[in-house]
Formats: structure tokens, sequence, C-alpha cells
């Protein structure tokens, strides 16, 4: 279990991280969700230890991680730049991990390169792009790791090798519970693939919740009424989170329970009544507001 609890961070003037707490349970996939400049690749700098927060405590399984060695080596790690030593092929830098990491399992890591179709033999500093996240997967993956941190994995990887990144994942989140905390703009993935989900917005965590619990209490409602006074009052005691209209029909989006929901808009007699499901992606921009800046920067 990875525990944050009271997190601040500041560069100079910059507060990056501002008491934040964080909750990531044992096999699980959490996600954390941002805008850019929220505070995510900072997050996971504390959670990997590289940085030390100005107060607060990050904790994996109840000893702080900063300048702890035995903790760090079961984390695994996948960052959005990477770095291999230059002059290594595939096949030299899995010698390198399997000297370095006592857990490094090689019948895997044939496995794994032949299912993913690269050359042992080839420079990695020949690699394309995507090849290279393919080839940190392979790496981080093959030390079998208790705890797996991604940041923004899958970037310019095809949908084929991402669903066989996933495949991998799942089955070590399956059989060994590992724990996976994976930061992502691709809100579509994020929602088939996580049990959790952080938002965080500014360096503060705005709602962290388990997935199904988020979309079951967050609700898009279409409704008309026969006057504005029939549609104060069934919204009178909800949590409108927004609200705005489409010639007749009125579009609200409301956090409370389905129930409250339903009988309160069913009650006023609406002409028109219907509730929707949200996506991860419409409850990100929703909470966050819902401005052009927001809807931007997650759709980019």
């Amino acid at each position: 279990m990875i525990t944050i609890t009271n997190l601040t961070k500041r560069f100079e003037d910059f507060e990056a991280l501002s008491k934040l707490d964080m909750n990531i349970k044992k096999g699980s996939i959490y996600g954390l969700v941002g805008t850019n400049g929220a505070g995510k690749t900072t997050v996971i700098k504390h959670v990997t230890g590289v940085l030390r927060g100005d107060s607060g405590e990050v904790m994996i399984d109840g000893a702080p991680i900063y300048n702890n060695v035995s903790e760090k080596k079961r984390i695994g790690y996948v960052q959005d730049e990477l770095y291999f030593l230059g002059n290594y092929s595939f096949k030299e830098m899995g010698r390198f991990y399997k000297n370095i990491y006592k857990t490094f399992n090689e019948d895997r890591f044939k496995e794994m390169v032949n299912n993913f179709d690269l050359d042992l033999d080839l420079k990695l500093s020949r690699f394309s792009k995507g090849m290279q996240k393919q080839a940190a997967f392979i790496l981080t993956l093959c030390t079998m790791p208790d705890y797996l941190i991604l940041d923004e994995p899958i970037d310019g990887l095809d949908p084929i090798i991402r669903k066989l990144v996933w495949k991998y994942i799942v089955k070590d989140v399956s059989e060994r519970e590992m724990t996976v905390l994976v930061s992502s703009h691709n809100l579509r993935e994020m929602e088939d693939i996580c049990d959790s989900i952080g938002i965080i917005s500014k360096g503060r965590m705005i709602i962290e919740r388990d997935l199904d619990e988020l979309k079951s209490d967050i609700h898009k409602v279409q409704a008309a009424f026969k006057d504005e006074d029939m549609e104060k009052e069934a919204l009178k005691g909800l949590k409108v989170v927004h609200k705005e209209r489409r010639g007749s029909v009125g579009l609200y989006i409301i956090r409370d329970k389905r129930e409250k929901v339903e009988k309160a808009f069913k009650d006023k007699k609406p002409l028109v009544f219907d509730m929707l499901p949200l996506s991860l992606e419409e409850i990100f921009i929703y909470e966050m507001g819902g401005g052009e800046d927001e809807i931007e920067a997650i759709l980019s």
C-alpha cells in the first residue's frame, strides 16, 4: 500500500504540492489525473523517492520511501523521458538489469522480447521512441516489481502494443498483487484499466475515489419543465456541478445519489427526463470546471 499524507513541496516561490493526501491499495491500479502542471510528475517523483517533501509523509507498506534502498528495490519505474546506456544493445541491457536486480526473470525477458518482436542485437540508440518505450516496459516488468510506477506510459505506442503492455500489467496485478500507479492523459484507456482515480489540480487532491463509486455518484441529466420555477424546485438541494441549456432542454451535471436525483426530478413531473452515463473524460472536465483551457488540456 502507498500512503501519502499531508504532502507539501515548494520549488522556491512555487508550491507544487499542497497538503496532498493519497491512498493506493495493494494489488490495485490507481490512475492519477490532472491537467498539465497539476503536479502529477512531482507526486511520482516523491513516490519513487527521487524528491523529499518539505512536509508530510510518503510511505510504502508503512515505511518511508526517501533514502530507503530496500523499499526502492521493490519499485519499477517507467518515465516519459527514457534513458539507456547508449552503446548497449537490448541484449546487453538485459544482462545489465540481471546483474543489478536479483529478481530479474530471464525466462520472462525472452518471452516478452519474442512477443514484442524486438531485435536483441540492435543498439538501443537505434530504436525508435516507441521501441525504446517497449524496451523500458520489458526490462522493468522483468524485475518483477511489487510496485510499478508509470508516467505517461503509452505515449508513442500503437494500439496493438498498448494492449499487450496492459495485458502483462493486469496479469501481474492479478497473479502477484502488484500495485500500479499510472499517470496519463489518455482517460479513455484509464477508464478501462484503473480501479481507483485521483484527480489533482494545482497540487491539491480534488477527488479520490474507486472508479465505480465515482461514476455512480455523478450523473448527466437532460430535462425540460413547464416553467423555470419547476426547474428551480427540482434542482433545489442537489449538488449541481454544471448547468447549460440546449433549446428548451436543460443539461445538468449533478454529483449526488442516483435515487435522490431521480426523485427530485420526477416529483416535479418534467416534460422530458433522461439520465445518461458519464465517461471518465467527461467527469474530469466537469469537475475541473468545464472551461476551455481544461478541455483543451485533456483532449490534447
